[in-house]
């Protein structure tokens, strides 16, 4: 016992006192608010381009719906200018040649008009319209050109039934701001983008330690290994003490800079409106969902069997390798399993009680960082978190088994990878 907690101080301490464990710790908040407020400035001074309505509208519904259209985009008919959109009226077997036309006039560099809108029989009946031109990959500009044609052909129906368009301004011009609330047996909760928000960046973050501190684990033992340290401390302590120490030093080492991490990210949290008035953008109201003792106990569980499960297999890996050229192919199938669960993050976000959500938060290799979004997101049973949290320790055993008997041979193995199967022949012989 005394070698083992060496082996652990040893790891814990050489990786909480590097130079990188204090610059990541005091750089990881500052990373997190950048990626919290950026987006926020962002879309605050998102606006659609000034030369939106230099445009052409060919309008082949005979209706002059385009005149509607082109009023929209220059602010309707409050505007204080004039809309600089051409409309014109075409049939609607002259209209491939407008169209052709339209897109000469767009494609020529002097020209100002940005491009062109096509209003058909399909627009009138709700369906469909067309937009061509050089801003069509600027989302908020044809976002604004398709609410004005929505809001356009919803007052032409509204007119032609009898309706004033004064009357029908004041009728459809609604702007509602929603706020939701998650209802849990606790009573009400901050719900909606706050539980979404702090979920994302929950697996987020999971992800992340679980990719940085396996990598540095795989990496640290090969090392040992290629610098025949290995051979030394092995003669004195067993390959299993060895692995285990390994395995909960930087476990500590990556939960320290977890909680160093949560505590100066809720400063910068509290600090947000101070912050964003700087960029000039006013404070949002984004309350953290509540973390009630119980849930942050088992969000710790999840991370440390995780990370048990995931460091095991780095481990054992690392012990296969002899230089750093092969580090990355003996990393890349215990990557692909930590890529499986982090790419299911946003159907999960999307929907997390359905079956599929069920069954990834279920399999051990994906459980240590979906189970966690979905408890942050949704209420679940106890029986569910209890059967995660079972089968996550049967394939902790199993993975750390196998690592283990990889472990004791790999580290005094050197010369060519090994492959799959001489691995499977080492865990057999080691049984």
């Amino acid at each position: 016992m005394g070698k083992l907690f060496a082996i652990i101080k040893r790891e814990y301490l050489e990786r909480i006192r590097s130079k990188w464990f204090i610059f990541s710790t005091a750089l990881g908040p500052i990373f997190f608010g950048i990626i919290v407020i950026v987006p926020m400035v962002i879309s605050s001074r998102t606006r659609p381009s000034p030369d939106l309505s230099h445009i052409v509208i060919l309008d082949a519904t005979g209706t002059q719906l385009g005149l509607r259209v082109a009023s929209e985009l220059a602010g309707g008919i409050s505007a204080n200018e004039p809309s600089r959109a051409v409309v014109r009226d075409v049939a609607p077997s002259e209209l491939a040649q407008a169209e052709s036309t339209a897109t000469r006039e767009v494609m020529r560099a002097q020209n100002p008009v940005m491009g062109y809108l096509v209003l058909d029989s399909a627009t009138l009946a709700g369906k469909s319209e067309r937009y061509a031109g050089r801003n069509a990959s600027a989302l908020v500009d044809v976002k604004e050109i398709e609410g004005a044609v929505q809001r356009s052909l919803l007052a032409q129906r509204l007119e032609h039934e009898g309706l004033q368009p004064s009357r029908i301004k004041a009728l459809t011009d609604v702007s509602l701001d929603m706020s939701s609330e998650r209802l849990t047996e606790r009573g009400r909760e901050a719900g909606g983008l706050a539980s979404a928000l702090f979920s994302y960046v929950l697996a987020f973050v999971l992800y992340m330690m679980l990719v940085i501190y396996g990598q540095q684990i795989l990496r640290g033992v090969m090392e040992e290994k290629t610098s025949r340290v290995a051979e030394v401390v092995i003669s004195s302590v067993s390959t299993d003490a060895l692995l285990a120490g390994k395995v909960i030093g930087v476990g500590a080492a990556s939960l320290t800079q977890m909680v160093l991490w949560s505590l100066s990210s809720f400063l910068v949290y509290k600090g947000r409106g101070a912050i964003l008035a700087g960029f000039g953008v006013p404070n949002v109201q984004l309350p953290l969902p509540h973390i009630g003792p119980t849930v942050g106990l088992l969000l710790l569980i999840f991370f440390v069997l995780g990370f048990i499960f995931y460091a095991a297999l780095f481990a054992a890996m690392g012990s296969t390798v002899t230089n750093e050229q092969d580090v990355q192919q003996a990393s890349m199938p215990v990557m692909l399993l930590l890529i499986a669960s982090i790419v299911f993050v946003q159907p999960i976000l999307l929907d997390p009680t359905s079956s599929f959500s069920k069954v990834m938060s279920w399999l051990p290799f994906s459980a240590p960082i979906l189970m966690p979004l979905r408890m942050t997101m949704i209420q679940v049973s106890g029986m569910e978190i209890a059967g995660t949290l079972a089968g996550l320790l049967a394939g902790c055993a199993i993975t750390t088994w196998f690592a283990a008997r990889i472990y004791r041979v790999g580290m005094l193995m050197y010369g060519k990878r090994p492959s799959f199967r001489e691995m499977g022949r080492w865990v057999r012989r080691s049984t």
